[in-house]
């Protein structure tokens, strides 16, 4: 795979060599499935050893238009995030993909619902994420600014809002059984 086929993901950082101020190349962060982007946004912007070396360009959600309404409307337990929610919320563009599979009025309705949560987002409509990189890669449209606006204690922490680990929604799973475990079973 090139380095171009890699890029089209959840959050798309230039870094640098040196500077904040020299030239950039793209480098990107890709949250693998239903991830908040804000600890990562609030990890970039606040660590002097990241954010001398790397500015965040864009925050792109790719969006099943199939199925992003079932992840939007996900029940979570008490005092954890629906995180679907938050990357459309924080996104500056949203790649809605699969809209090949849905009808035009499923589409409209998506989109309707995606501008509820994120009004200012660009909305992208790609098939089999097939997406413009000149669209998401160096457009430089991650505003913090926008962010404060709407959260303005954002980069504050105090000790009492922290949120506590909620281990208990961390389940596994135990097998016992009588001889010898070859590990390329479970790699097909």
């Amino acid at each position: 795979r090139t380095e171009q086929h890699t890029q089209p993901l959840s959050m798309v950082i230039k870094s640098s060599g040196a500077s904040r101020d020299s030239a950039t190349r793209p480098s990107s962060i890709e949250t693998t499935g239903l991830a908040d982007p804000a600890p990562i946004i609030y990890t970039v912007q606040t660590n002097p050893k990241i954010s001398e070396h790397y500015r965040i360009d864009s925050i792109v959600c790719l969006a099943d238009c199939k199925h992003i309404t079932q992840h939007l409307d996900e029940k979570k337990p008490e005092g954890a995030v629906n995180e679907a929610q938050q990357q459309v919320a924080f996104a500056d563009r949203i790649l809605l993909n699969k809209v090949d599979l849905v009808s035009a009025e499923e589409k409209e309705a998506v989109k309707t619902r995606l501008a509820s949560l994120n009004q200012f987002a660009k909305v992208i409509e790609t098939e089999r994420s097939r997406a413009p990189l000149d669209q998401i890669m160096g457009i430089n449209s991650f505003n913090m600014d926008s962010i404060l606006d709407v959260d303005p204690a954002f980069l504050t922490t105090n000790e009492e809002d922290k949120l506590e680990h909620r281990t208990d929604l961390v389940m596994s799973v135990g097998v016992q059984f009588e001889g010898n475990l070859h590990a390329q079973w479970f790699n097909m």
